[in-house]
Order: structure tokens, then C-alpha cells, then sequence
């Protein structure tokens, strides 16, 4: 049963009130997401979150927030995935990163733009998440306890 469980990291990455997002085909269709993805074995979350980000988008960055822990299950896989949402500062684009292949590239978006996206986006958490960014329902950092 533990290959049924995923954790996953996501960041919602805020620049001149545009939003950090990628595009990504699953399936044959090209879905809209916040820089996202599986946490290694034996890995940090907040490592995680910023690989992710770095590996999806080019983006180094900086993790100032906890958002929110959701659920999803993939009703054809059986998977439940367990997404934890992090708020980061961009600090610079490194050109020179190598992006994954799952992804179609990466784009600054209005919460306007995504909001009007909603049938290509990834899942509920897309939105939500944001919609607590927006609300200022954001968590100190201090509530994690790292030993890695």
C-alpha cells in the first residue's frame, strides 16, 4: 500500500502580481500547474520544493511561507497524493538549468488568467491554494521541524 501514497511540494511564487506557473501535457492535454512535484526518499520537503521549482521552471527561489497540505485521490490509479504548498520569493532565472522534460515551459500568469484557465488546470489545489495566498493565510516556517 505505501507505493499508493505520493508526497508531493508545490510553490506559489509571486512576482510584480503575476504568478510562477508551468504547463505541462498529461494524457495528450496540456495542463496548468504551480511548479510542483514528488519528494525524493531520505529528502527534505522544503529541498524538495525548491529543486522543484528549479527543475520545472529555472527558477531559483526562496521559501518564506507555508500554505496548505491537500489531498487528491487519481481515481484510475488508486494514488493519493499528499500536496504540501509553500509561498517563495523569486531570486533570479538560472539559465543555465537543465528543465524537466515533463514540462512545456514555464509562464508568469494573472491569478486573473489562471482563474479564466480553469478547465486546463492540474486540480483544485491550483486555485485554492492561491485563493489562500490572496487571503494572507499563510504559515511561519518555524511550524516545521526538519532533521534531514
Amino acid at each position: 500500500m505505501p507505493d499508493k501514497i505520493h508526497l508531493t511540494v508545490a510553490t506559489v511564487v509571486e512576482k510584480d502580481g503575476q504568478y510562477l506557473m508551468v504547463k505541462e501535457t498529461k494524457e495528450g492535454r496540456q495542463l496548468i500547474n504551480q511548479p510542483a512535484g514528488h519528494v525524493e526518499p531520505g529528502e527534505d520537503i522544503i529541498a524538495a520544493a525548491l529543486r522543484e521549482t528549479l527543475e520545472e521552471t529555472g527558477w531559483v527561489v526562496s521559501v518564506t511561507g507555508f500554505l496548505d497540505i491537500s489531498t487528491y485521490l487519481a481515481e484510475k490509479t488508486g494514488v493519493t497524493y499528499y500536496r504540501l504548498t509553500f509561498v517563495a520569493t523569486p531570486e533570479y532565472l538560472d539559465t543555465d538549468a537543465t528543465i524537466d522534460q515533463d514540462i512545456d515551459f514555464a509562464l508568469w500568469m494573472s491569478h486573473e488568467e489562471i482563474e479564466n484557465n480553469r478547465e486546463h488546470l492540474r486540480g483544485p489545489a491550483v486555485l485554492n491554494c492561491l485563493d489562500d495566498y490572496l487571503a494572507k493565510r499563510i504559515f511561519p516556517m518555524e511550524i516545521f521541524r526538519n532533521t534531514l
